[in-house]
């Protein structure tokens, strides 16, 4: 993963959404600062069975332009809406990595999910609160990261060493992820108008509501080795207040995303409570 020459293996082009695939409608959505890249394989692995969307969020690469100084948790869910709007999908499933994990909770509020697949959800704390502020100012230590790395020359910018860097934040087995996956997060960063409006944003985004309550058919998926939000603080509240019918399962030895080290896995994982909820509905 590491050798090789400097330039970047695959074109770095930004993706309005990835569209792949026939029958369930499923809606897979991406971390902050991240893009549709990092469904890929997962995607490609679900084409056979269901109709998968992965779009870009607003104010990420590929996705619709930010307009103004405040985003938040609903108005991504409100752009997500429109597109689900456009496509004809009135529920869907739903598969969210972190920020996406959030925006899929709120989409299940409001009645648009089938049955959400949470890996690693973001939001698992109250407004305002120290763990709020621990994740946000983790985050802001990499705006200078980001601010050099747009000045960089290619030969740096996605060098061996810079790949094994990113690759040590967001997964365990560096080796596993792919390079092309590995240069496509780093784009993602570097492409982030809203990196710098969420994080001012982010202490007055309203905490995660109706956990306890909330209906839709949930599967936590808690990573291991999750270096962005360790499970033993940041899933604490996910593991408490959500529907005792909700599954809770350990994904071992993968990191904050993992889709890029065990797209296998994560398409497995996804696709046994898709098929779970059909059977509950013919058994009904």
């Amino acid at each position: 993963m590491t050798s090789g020459t400097a330039k970047p293996s695959t074109p770095r082009a930004p993706v309005r959404a990835i569209h792949t695939g026939s029958g369930e409608p499923l809606l897979l959505l991406h971390g902050f600062m991240m893009s549709p890249h990092c469904w890929e394989q997962v995607a490609q692995r679900m084409a056979g069975h269901c109709e998968v969307f992965a779009p870009a969020f607003t104010g990420h690469w590929g996705g619709p332009e930010l307009d103004g100084w405040f985003i938040d948790i609903s108005a991504l869910a409100d752009k997500v809406e429109d597109q689900l709007d456009e496509m004809g999908w009135r529920t869907c499933h739903i598969a969210g990595n972190s920020l996406g994990g959030w925006v899929g909770f709120e989409l299940a509020r409001r009645g648009r999910a089938r049955t959400l697949t949470a890996i690693a959800p973001a939001g698992g704390w109250q407004s305002p609160s120290l763990l709020q502020l621990r994740v946000g100012l983790k985050f802001a230590a990499l705006v200078p990261l980001v601010e050099i790395g747009k000045h960089l020359p290619d030969a740096i910018t996605y060098s061996g060493l810079t790949r094994q860097a990113v690759a040590m934040l967001l997964t365990k087995n560096t080796e596993a992820a792919s390079r092309s996956g590995l240069e496509a997060a780093i784009t993602s960063a570097l492409h982030c108008p809203a990196m710098l409006p969420m994080l001012v944003s982010g202490l007055r985004f309203p905490a995660l509501e109706q956990l306890s309550t909330l209906s839709t058919p949930v599967r936590l998926l808690l990573c291991e080795n999750d270096r962005i939000i360790p499970n033993r603080v940041y899933a604490k509240r996910f593991l408490e207040e959500l529907p005792e019918s909700t599954d809770r399962i350990l994904v071992h030895d993968v990191g904050h995303v993992p889709m890029l080290e065990a797209p296998d896995r994560i398409a497995t994982l996804i696709a046994e409570h898709v098929y779970a909820s059909r059977t509950r509905l013919r058994a009904v």
